[in-house]
């Protein structure tokens, strides 16, 4: 079964008077277990895509089905239930709150979520250590290099194990090194977790480790091309 399936999907907004199409008919399915990557120029609606998949915004046109769960059919409360348990996000500006140490930043979600305490410390601690900073967890944001930021903004989408990993440009304001680090901590993370990555990008070496690469122009989908991987095979 697909992660996600989007069917004649469109998207307008509204400027003054003028009707500015964002997406235009897409199609496309994401299969779990893959990294796909979305990309294209500013302003092509890449991003209007991601957050269409993430639940955060609805199209005006077609539909779209996420886990199996078609999310048109979902109220603005179950809905927000619903992307709050099958959908981790990453933010290029990492969006970690800075009175939190890292623990307490990766255990906010499960504490929302009412995740008993015990399940809490055991996932925290195991999500710490699998992105290399257990000898961190009492650090603050601010106490922290870019990259580990960003390595805590990962633990954090995958701490309610969701079935979906949606990232807004997550190397966009690291130097290509970390960039780099950062890239083969989500394709580990990726595998290990056994979740499903959704990437927005137009780093080049991102674009090199996709599976699926769609690339959007004018709101459409212009190409999607799909890499054949031998399973378990590390990218």
């Amino acid at each position: 079964m697909s992660s996600v399936v989007i069917r004649g999907v469109g998207k307008n907004y509204r400027l003054d008077s003028v009707t500015v199409p964002a997406l235009i008919d897409i199609n496309l399915e994401i299969h779990p277990d893959r990294f796909t990557v979305i990309s294209g120029q500013s302003g092509s609606g890449k991003t209007t895509l991601l957050n269409l998949i993430g639940c955060i915004d609805r199209p005006d046109t077609g539909t779209i089905e996420v886990a199996g769960q078609r999310v048109a059919d979902l109220s603005d409360d179950a809905l927000s239930d619903f992307r709050a348990r099958h959908i981790g996000f990453i933010f290029q500006n990492f969006n970690l709150l800075p009175v939190l140490t890292a623990y307490e930043n990766i255990e906010y979600p499960l504490v929302l979520s009412r995740t008993p305490p015990a399940e809490r410390r055991q996932r925290v601690t195991e999500l710490l250590a699998a992105v290399g900073l257990a000898d961190r967890a009492r650090n603050r944001p601010g106490q922290l290099s870019g990259g580990q930021r960003q390595r805590v903004a990962i633990a954090r989408a995958l701490a309610g194990r969701p079935a979906l990993i949606l990232a807004d440009e997550p190397t966009a304001n690291l130097d290509s090194h970390t960039g780099a680090a950062i890239i083969d901590l989500m394709r580990r993370m990726q595998r290990e977790q056994h979740v499903c990555f959704v990437f927005s990008s137009h780093d080049q070496k991102v674009l090199e480790e996709a599976d699926d690469a769609v690339h959007i122009q004018d709101g459409r989908i212009v190409s999607l091309e799909r890499q054949a991987r031998a399973q378990g095979t590390p990218a």
